[in-house]
C-alpha cells in the first residue's frame, strides 16, 4: 500500500515513515499542502494529513482533496479539540488521530479505514508487532475486582464501589495492564511497550499524564504507586478493600 504523508515537521515525519515502513507501506513525504495536493494526483492509496502545515490550513487541503478525490484521508494533528475533530469529519475524512500517538494505533486506523473503502484498498500485509495486551486473554473471562474496584474487560467498564468510572481507552488499558498482576512493579517501558507501542513518539511524560489522570479518577493515588527508578504498580490501598480487611488484590 503506497501512502501519502502530508507533514511539515521533520522531527515527526521521520519516526512515522520509518515506522510504518516496518508494517510493508510505501510512503511519500510532502512538506507543505501545495506539495500534498500536487502529490495526491499520483494517486496514493491514503493520504496522512498534518492540519498544522506552513502554507495552508490542513482543513483546507482535505476540502479540496475531497472536491476532487473519493481518496481515504486520516488527519494526523495536535489539534484534539472536539470541535476539529467535528470539522474535519465533515469535510470528509475518514478518521482522524491525535498527537501524540504510536504507530501501531496508526497501523490499525489505517487498516480500519481500508476495509470500510469498499475493497477500493486492500489491507496491507502482515508485519511484527510488539506483545497484545495481555488483558485481551481475559476478556472472556466475568470482572475482575481488586477490592472496591472492578474491572469488566469484555465491556471496558470500571467501577469504584459500585459507581461507574469514566476512562478515556487509553486510561482503561493502563489500568488493565496493572492489574494483570496487581502488586507487581511494571517497569516503564514495559507498560509502553505494551500499552502503547514499542515504536510510540511522543512527550517520555505521557505516561506520567496517564498515571495522574488515573489516580485522580480513582480517587485516592495510592491505588497506582510509583518504583522510582523503575515504573509504577497497582495495590488496592487501606479502606478500599471493601471488607474492613488489610488490603489485598483480590480477583
Amino acid at each position: 500500500m503506497r501512502l501519502l504523508l502530508i507533514e511539515d515537521d521533520d522531527r515527526l515525519a521521520g519516526p512515522i515513515t520509518e515506522g510504518l515502513a516496518r508494517y510493508g507501506f510505501t510512503v511519500d513525504r510532502a512538506r507543505t499542502g501545495a506539495a500534498g495536493l500536487e502529490g495526491a494526483a499520483g494517486d496514493p492509496d491514503l493520504v496522512l494529513l498534518d492540519l498544522g502545515l506552513p502554507d495552508m490550513d490542513g482543513l483546507d487541503v482535505c476540502r479540496r482533496l475531497r472536491a476532487r478525490s473519493a481518496i481515504p484521508i486520516i488527519m494526523i494533528t495536535a489539534r484534539g479539540e472536539e470541535a476539529d475533530r467535528v470539522v474535519g469529519l465533515e469535510l470528509g475524512a475518514d478518521d482522524y488521530v491525535a498527537k501524540p500517538f504510536g504507530v501501531r494505533e496508526l497501523v490499525a486506523r489505517i487498516r480500519a479505514v481500508a476495509r470500510r473503502a469498499a475493497g477500493h484498498l486492500a489491507p496491507a500485509a502482515d508485519a511484527p508487532v510488539s506483545a497484545e495486551m495481555p488483558s485481551a486473554s481475559m476478556a472472556g473471562a466475568g470482572p475482575q475486582r481488586l477490592g472496591v474496584l472492578e474491572i469488566d474487560r469484555r465491556t471496558r467498564e470500571v467501577r469504584l464501589g459500585g459507581c461507574e468510572v469514566a476512562l478515556s481507552p487509553r486510561e482503561f488499558d493502563l489500568l488493565a495492564y496493572l492489574a494483570q498482576d496487581p502488586g507487581a512493579v511494571h517497569s516503564r517501558q514495559q507498560i509502553m511497550d505494551t500499552v502503547w507501542d514499542p515504536h510510540f513518539f511522543g512527550p517520555t511524560k505521557t505516561l506520567d499524564a496517564h498515571v495522574a489522570a488515573l489516580r485522580r479518577k480513582l480517587g485516592d493515588p495510592a491505588w497506582i504507586t510509583t518504583a522510582r527508578g523503575v515504573g509504577f504498580r497497582l495495590t488496592v490501598p487501606a479502606g478500599q478493600t471493601g471488607d474492613g480487611s488489610p488490603p489485598k488484590a483480590v480477583s
